[in-house]
């Protein structure tokens, strides 16, 4: 598996969130730089830019590594989708294209101006569309063995006819044990799943316990992946080794189940 250099600190953590599932895309698939190229048709340069967070990719450059891993594209499109409306300023502007990476006998044209900021409405649009990407990817995930269970409060009795009933609240109640040489919480049995800030549910709550017993108090075990979460897992990755990025995947679960 590639040993992957930090991210820009600068990056928003929803355009990290794409980056990391690409990489972790180009990991599963067993390819170097220079094979992922050939397989997709963009350079290795072009790779390396999109794979180190320095250049948001194409949308096909998207799709076509999905097609390579064997994966449906439709997860990673909703993340595209949300990291384009929020890629910083200096990363608005796709790199200048190079004779290298240009098609034979065309000749590179002038440098694509910046594209205005997305309006509220696409924004919410794309949010919407990875929100429910997330939960049918929740629904339908076996290979991960993830089996989270959000324990919901007891509900009051039924409102009266014409009253809106409140929503039920998630809540969430650390109970850890060592199973087969590994921590689990009792919320989600997941080894790879991604988190990031700004995600919620049952995995998030498992981390936030198993941060809670490594002695990384992230908050209140809300299932809420917030600021304290978010430093302690950094603080997990730098006593672990790993690439200190916030995020958890599958170096970052070893850790908290190890």
């Amino acid at each position: 598996m590639s040993r992957w250099k930090a991210l820009p600190a600068d990056l928003d953590p929803r355009a990290r969130h794409l980056v990391v599932s690409l990489r972790r895309l180009k990991d599963h698939s067993g390819l170097s730089m220079r094979q992922l190229a050939a397989k997709t048709g963009y350079g290795t340069s072009s790779w390396e830019r999109y794979l180190g967070g320095r250049s948001l990719p194409p949308k096909k450059a998207v799709e076509a590594v999905a097609a390579v891993a064997g994966e449906d594209p439709t997860r990673l499109l909703a993340l595209w989708e949300v990291a384009s409306a929020v890629w910083t300023g200096q990363r608005t502007d796709p790199a200048p294209v190079t004779p290298a990476d240009a098609a034979p006998g065309v000749a590179p044209g002038p440098p694509a101006r910046r594209r205005p900021p997305r309006g509220a409405v696409v924004a919410g649009v794309v949010a919407f569309v990875l929100v429910v990407a997330s939960a049918a990817l929740l629904v339908a995930r076996v290979s991960g063995g993830d089996e989270g269970r959000a324990r919901p409060v007891a509900g009051s009795s039924a409102a009266p006819a014409g009253v809106e009933a409140p929503a039920s609240v998630p809540s969430y109640t650390c109970h850890v044990e060592r199973i087969g040489g590994q921590w689990f919480a009792g919320m989600s049995r997941t080894q790879d799943v991604i988190l990031a800030s700004g995600h919620a549910g049952a995995e998030v709550a498992e981390a936030q316990c198993l941060l809670r017993r490594a002695g990384l108090p992230p908050g209140d075990i809300d299932g809420i992946y917030g600021p304290r979460t978010e430093r302690a897992v950094q603080r997990l990755q730098q006593r672990a080794g790993l690439v200190v990025d916030g995020i958890v995947g599958p170096h970052t679960w070893g850790a908290l189940r190890g």
